[in-house]
């Protein structure tokens, strides 16, 4: 098994709101994101997975309340990135250690510049040695990783198709060289063949070493590229295992859920709606949606190489 680079470990993110309430979006959550893998963390919208990138980012609001702990290992150092210090986070961390690939990610480039200027900006910034020509020929290089012709980065944002986009905003992610890269989302609103290409490239990054954390709503985009797969909801992890395991035989019955929502599953819709965040009773969420096999126990457990609650 590859070395764990980030691992999360009893992670919980309560937002406090006006009135005294709160919004659970993350809840004892624990899980490793292993280098020259993909995880996929899957669920629908609204579960808590994009506040999970935001904390490993040291991205959350000032409201938020954060427990357990979130540990990035590499060879020169071991850091707990909860408790780092903001100043460590935005020189040594961001983008240099951990890209992120946001939501929406074309609407984070500048629209008045080129996007190799762009490009060649992000590298100056994390230190790139040499001058203008030896910039250009690394822009040059992390165009052609991502599968961009080098002649395409002279085009503004909105000269440039959506799949060009998306990987101008993964080369940007990749600037810095880091050890693992966070996409958040990355496929939304994107054709069935964009979905596709994207997240190959995920794939084309774990294979140069990287650790990927994918974090989709798309369940299809995850098996495509996982190696393995948490399934969310509610702010809980309810299943995590090897991406093939986890399709071919799900345990738990939201799991079973999302398959069956699928084309492939029939397009079956998930009975009812997910709960408020705000109103999370003890137990699991999900049988309180749909009663069924599911105990109620939402504790996650491991049987072998996989966990699931519930069971």
């Amino acid at each position: 098994m590859t070395a764990g680079v980030l691992q999360l470990d009893n992670l919980s993110v309560r937002l406090r709101l006006p009135g005294g309430r709160f919004v659970s979006a993350v809840t004892g959550l624990s899980c490793t994101v292993r280098a020259g893998e993909v995880l996929a963390l899957v669920g629908e919208s609204g579960c808590g997975k994009s506040v999970l990138a935001s904390t490993i980012l040291g991205l959350l609001p000032g409201n938020a309340q954060v427990r357990g702990q979130v540990w990035l290992d590499d060879a020169a150092a071991r850091t707990e990135l909860l408790r780092a210090p903001e100043h460590e986070l935005a020189t040594r961390v961001r983008g240099r250690r951990i890209g992120l690939i946001p939501q929406s990610a074309g609407t984070h480039l500048t629209p008045v510049r080129t996007a190799r200027s762009q490009l060649a900006e992000a590298l100056a910034h994390h230190g790139s040695e040499g001058g203008g020509a030896e910039i250009a020929s690394r822009v040059d290089e992390l165009a052609q990783q991502v599968g961009l012709d080098p002649d395409d980065l002279y085009g503004y944002p909105h000269e440039l198709s959506g799949g060009m986009t998306q990987r101008v905003v993964t080369a940007l992610a990749l600037a810095g060289n880091p050890l693992v890269l966070v996409a958040d989302e990355p496929t939304a609103g994107l054709d069935r063949a964009l979905v596709d290409h994207t997240v190959d490239l995920f794939r084309f990054v774990a294979g140069t070493g990287r650790a990927v954390l994918f974090i989709t709503h798309d369940l299809a985009a995850a098996g495509r590229v996982a190696d393995h797969l948490a399934v969310m909801y509610a702010g809980r992890l309810l299943e995590l295992g090897p991406a093939r395991e986890v399709l071919a035989d799900p345990w738990h019955d939201y799991t079973r859920g999302l398959l069956a929502a699928l084309p492939s599953g029939g397009l079956q819709p998930l009975p009812g709606h997910p709960p408020s965040l705000t109103e999370l009773a003890s137990g699991c969420a999900f049988h309180r949606r749909v009663p069924g096999e599911c105990s109620g126990d939402p504790t996650l457990t491991w049987h072998g190489g996989r966990a699931v609650a519930c069971r």
